[in-house]
This record gives C-alpha cells, structure tokens and sequence, in this order.
C-alpha cells in the first residue's frame, strides 16, 4: 500500500476568515512536495492541519489507508500518533541536553527500550554527520549543525512523512545552500515523503519535485517547479515566481507599443487571440529582454546595479520603467546611455 498523503478538500476557518479553502491535493509517496505564496495565504496553516496541530473544519486527511482527520467521521488523531518528522523556523533544540540526548528525546517519551534508542539514536546522528559532537550541547555548536540536530531529532522516528516549516531561514547563504542538499540526500537515503513550506522560492526550486502556490486559501497551481517558472497558469504565480516585468501596451494596426509612449517603437511580440483582453499587458522575465543599440523599444538607462555575475537595469522607455538583467561580461550600458530592447519570451495578461 503507497503512503500517498491526500488532502481531500479540507477547509479551515478562524472567525470569519477563511485561511484554507476546499483544498483537494494528493501527495505522492517519496516526492518533496513545497507550498509557496505569500504570507497569509495558508501554507502554514496547511502544514499544521496535516501535523494534527491544528484540526480541519471540513474535509478529510489520509496517508494510505490511514485516516488522521476526518470532519464527516468527527475523528481527530492527535500529533503524536502520526509519527511524522517536524522541523521548524527555530532550531528548537534543548539547550540543558548534549546532541545524544536531544535526538533520542521523542524515543524516550515514546517508551523504547533503551538498547532501541541507542540504535535509532545513532543512526540518525550518522545520517546527519553529528557523531563527532554527540556529546556536546547546542550553544557549543554553530547554527548548521542545530538545524542538523533538529533534522536528526526528527528522523530518528524513521517517520513517512517529513514536515519542514521554513527550516532554513535563520541560516546564512551558504549553509542554508549547504543544508538543501543535505535534505534531498537523506530523503534519497531514507524514502521519506517531504511537504515542504517556505517563501524562499530558490529553495522550493532546488528541493521540490513539485510546488504548490497558494494566494488566499486557494491553490493556484500544482507542477513541476520549471513548468510553474516557464508556464505560470494566471498573472499571480507569473508575478510570484522569480523576477517580473509588466508592461501596459496598445495595439494599433497590429502591432504592439508601451501603452502611450509610441514614439519608444514597436514591441514585435506575437499578438494575443482577438479580444483576448480588453487591456493587455505585456509580462516578461527582466532575463528575457535583450539590450542593444539596434533593437525595437528605445529607452534610457536610470538605474545600473552589479550583482557580480548580472547587471541590474533599470531602463525607462518613454514614462514606463523596464527592468534588465544581463550578463555582466556583456553589460556595458552605464546610467543615463540610450539604448534598446528586444524581448524573448513573454506572457499576455489582463491590466489589473
């Protein structure tokens, strides 16, 4: 039997807000599954109904054939008998214990036999390289190997389901990076499904095999992180997932312009189907615009930022602000030159 977690339109409520709306996902066993959107829109609260922390107003939870919640059945199982992993935002280790002993905590208040313990106990401090300070308390540690202890705490229940609420933010760059492959290589290690919250959208990239964007207690869509990037299925997630541009425009005699600023030249995209829109926008990556002094819109350069292997832009073609991001090796434009732009892919939308 696949342990498949199913989220069968579960809805929860506080007050008058609604923060989950009829949600209807399937989680497939041994995927890392994230949940992006803005805060507020559910995520958390999601990941904490699927925890037991919080129960559902309507609707029902699964993993197999195991029932955890379920409104119509009026049954609740509470969160220390789902046995799943949980890592938090706060590295939430106990200062009082050495690394051992934090680890093999949810063993003993589970009532193990001790020899048990000890086994699970250093398998888990293995899978996580904390051998070597098995013996140290926490405020001897660095921030890394913390969020390594709380990750070892939680596979040391060899649970089926791992749940990680924005595990990585309070490390700096590089361990955070460090730590995203240390997670996928312990799910391949150890089977374990993982759902995943975050607003780091790099990190939802790099670890899921697919994303869920929420706005408002609704999903606005489910895929594979490069099909949520390339074909975003509304305005909100094309907005929400990486850079963006959106640019106001009028069609006249076919073609298209930066809406009022014709004299900055023809934007030659592809038209959208007839009456598409009432007032379309143009949407494109800041990526996807080549600069150059013979393309189509002509602007003047206002704003240069180095970022060490891109070049920032920010280019005004007539009143409207475009933004640009170029190579650096390629990128001579400095503040106040003329220039022009080109666009490669882009999105028709509706002007808000």
């Amino acid at each position: 039997m696949r342990n498949d977690v199913r989220l069968e339109k579960i809805t929860k409520r506080f007050g008058q807000v609604t923060a989950v709306n009829a949600l209807d996902i399937t989680i497939n066993e041994g995927e890392c599954f994230s949940m992006l959107g803005p805060s507020g829109c559910g995520k958390t609260t999601t990941l904490r109904m699927l925890a037991g922390f919080e129960d559902i107003d309507e609707g029902e939870i699964r993993v197999g054939d195991r029932i955890f919640s379920s409104k119509a059945r009026n049954y609740y199982l509470p969160p220390e008998k789902r046995d799943f992993g949980m890592v938090f935002q706060a590295f939430a280790v106990w200062p009082h214990l050495t690394v051992f002993d934090n680890v093999a905590f949810p063993l003993q208040i589970r009532g193990m036999p001790k020899h048990e313990i000890a086994e699970k106990t250093k398998r888990a401090l293995a899978y996580t390289n904390l051998m070597t300070v098995e013996n140290s308390y926490p405020n001897e540690l660095s921030g890394g190997a913390k969020q390594r202890i709380a990750l070892a705490r939680a596979i040391a229940i060899n649970p089926t389901v791992m749940l990680l609420d924005e595990p990585l933010s309070n490390l700096d760059p590089k361990l955070r990076e460090e730590m995203r492959f240390e997670i996928k290589d312990l799910q391949r290690k150890l089977g374990f499904t993982i759902v995943f919250v975050t607003h780091d959208q790099a990190e939802a990239m790099a670890l899921s095999d697919r994303i869920l964007v929420m706005r408002d207690g609704v999903v606005q869509q489910i895929d594979a992180p490069l099909t949520v990037y390339d074909k975003p299925s509304n305005r909100f997630v094309f907005s929400f997932i990486g850079l963006s541009n959106f640019i106001p425009v009028e069609i006249t005699d076919n073609k298209v312009y930066v809406k009022g600023q014709g004299q900055a030249g023809e934007i030659r995209v592809g038209l959208p189907a007839a009456s598409a829109f009432k007032k379309p926008v143009l949407a494109f990556r800041p990526s996807d615009v080549q600069m150059g002094d013979d393309g189509e819109v002509r602007g003047i350069v206002t704003r240069r930022a180095y970022l060490g292997d891109i070049v920032d832009y920010r280019i005004m073609a007539g009143d409207v602000e475009v933004r640009v991001q170029s190579g650096a090796r390629r990128s001579h434009y400095q503040v106040g030159d003329s220039c022009s732009l080109s666009v490669g892919k882009y999105h028709w939308y509706e002007e808000d």
